[in-house]
């Protein structure tokens, strides 16, 4: 009777608790019995590992074998505890010496032929491994993925006979290298955006201070374009922000290392679920506002979403991060994401066309709008008007300031928000907001009015003063002052006309 055991990790969430792959070899008729709550696709781990293990010369036991994936009540999925229950058995009949086995852990899908095959996830657990003591031996895909983890101690493998000669002292796993990303991605650039100066103005704060922001005009005049060129003016990436979005990207087997240090941008279609758009399932999987996190979320029609779907963005929105709770289980998933959304004025999408076209009665456009809970709109910073351009403007030759340098505006005015509050202005706490939005006499004269006008709540008030805080750093003021307010204010009124 012989006992192996060897660490491994489960995903529970961006979490990545240790399993312990427990082998236990006995006497009686040959079985192979898999315990611990696994769920298919571990249990269809026995084919695997029998087929592998001899396929890479070594003698699968004739012996009752009985695995266990330990904590029982931690459910366990997916390929990547393949590779540790492999090692374990030969561990356990004496074809693999137990002498270093407990100073890795392991994870990794088999091929039927022995080879290694990257897993999902590696980022999150080399995040929850880092700091144990133990070396993470992985695939060689998931490796270098995994060795963009700073300090990460991490080996390489394509197979399960490179990882038993190096457990047996012939061979050396190596160490993968972490690649960078080696040029930006070839956003849509604003100077092909004809007009639209006012949508280009908003779209700039927005950036500048990761704020939420909606788009509103007929069809054609350029809001899914606009949206497409947000990303390119966005800064770039912080280490800690592309690690975070990367993360996520992994649990969905998502994420390639030539899109490192690149903003996400999700555009869900407008039938999506709301288990799509903020995960789910019986193993909760992050949604789409959680794989845009510190990226862009662009829901272009946004009125054809279901109105229960929009619904799940407002906590989401408040917050930066989503909880997933099911009867058994609960996960919770980053979503710090920019909502960029874009919508028509009416059903028929003509409304103040110049050319008169909209036949749409009161009662259908408010029925329209309507889709669109006051809640929801209270969260959105911005609402711009994107009007169709006068023909001499549609004709004329595009001439527009490029993105590279609206980004650099938006870089340092980013640069200053770090500096002073280390958070864009978006991310403001009301104790925080009261620290950094000073007004002086004529901005509180200001605010005070638009209070009364336009009966705003106290979120909204609040997210005036942030925005306006972002127009001030874009324009290098030192405070807010009395055109920047201005400004900000007039991004709201749309909201409560």
């Amino acid at each position: 009777m012989a006992v192996a055991v060897l660490i491994s990790r489960a995903l529970d969430g961006l979490a990545a608790p240790e399993v312990h792959v427990e082998a236990h070899l006995a006497n009686g008729l040959p079985s192979f019995t898999l315990v611990g709550l696994p769920e298919t696709e571990v249990k269809e781990a026995r084919d695997r590992v029998r087929a592998a293990i001899q396929n890479t010369g070594f003698e699968f036991p004739a012996r009752r074998i009985t695995v266990n994936l330990a904590p029982a009540d931690l459910p366990k999925e997916s390929g990547r505890f393949d590779l540790p229950i492999a090692l374990a058995i030969l561990a356990a009949s004496g074809q693999l010496p137990a002498d270093r086995i407990h100073q890795y852990e392991y994870a990794g899908e088999l091929a039927l032929t022995g080879e290694l095959r990257p897993i999902r996830g590696a980022l999150a657990m080399t995040l929850a491994s880092r700091n144990c003591g133990r070396t993470l031996v992985l695939p060689e895909i998931s490796a270098r993925e995994a060795a963009l983890v700073e300090d990460a101690d991490v080996l390489a493998a394509d197979s399960l006979a490179q990882v038993c000669a190096h457990l047996a002292g012939q061979a050396s796993l190596h160490r993968p290298h972490a690649v960078g990303i080696t040029s930006r991605p070839a956003y849509a650039d604003l100077a092909d955006v004809k007009g639209q100066a006012a949508a280009k103005r908003a779209l700039e704060a927005a950036a500048a201070g990761a704020h939420s922001a909606l788009m509103s005009g007929p069809p054609g005049t350029g809001k899914s374009l606009l949206a497409a060129c947000f990303p390119g003016i966005l800064p770039p990436m912080t280490e800690e922000e592309a690690l975070a979005s990367a993360a996520v990207a992994s649990l969905n087997g998502g994420f390639r290392l030539e899109s490192w240090r690149q903003r996400p941008f999700r555009a869900p279609h407008h039938t999506a679920s709301a288990v799509a758009l903020v995960g789910g399932g019986g193993n909760p999987r992050p949604g789409e506002i959680s794989l845009a996190h510190h990226g862009v979320l662009f829901l272009d029609e946004l009125p054809e979403f279901d109105r229960k779907v929009l619904e799940v963005l407002r906590e989401p929105l408040e917050t930066g991060h989503i909880t997933i709770s099911r009867a058994a289980r609960q996960a919770e998933f980053p979503a710090r994401f920019q909502l960029i959304a874009a919508m028509n004025p009416c059903p028929c999408g003509y409304l103040g066309h110049h050319n008169g076209k909209c036949r749409c009665t009161p009662d259908q456009i408010l029925r329209y709008r309507g889709k669109i809970s006051g809640p929801l709109l209270d969260r959105i910073d911005i609402q711009i008007e994107v009007p169709a351009l006068p023909e001499n403007e549609l004709m004329a030759k595009a001439s527009a300031e490029p993105s590279a340098a609206v980004r650099d505006r938006v870089a340092r005015a980013r640069d200053k928000q770090s500096a002073r509050q280390g958070k864009p202005n978006a991310a403001l706490t009301p104790k925080e907001i009261e620290q950094f939005c000073q007004l002086d006499h004529a901005g509180e004269t200001l605010v005070r009015q638009a209070i009364a006008r336009l009966s705003l709540s106290a979120r909204a008030y609040h997210r005036i003063l942030k925005l306006a805080l972002t127009l001030s750093d874009l324009a290098g003021a030192d405070r807010i002052e009395a055109p920047h307010l201005a400004e900000a204010i007039q991004y709201r009124r749309a909201l409560n006309g």
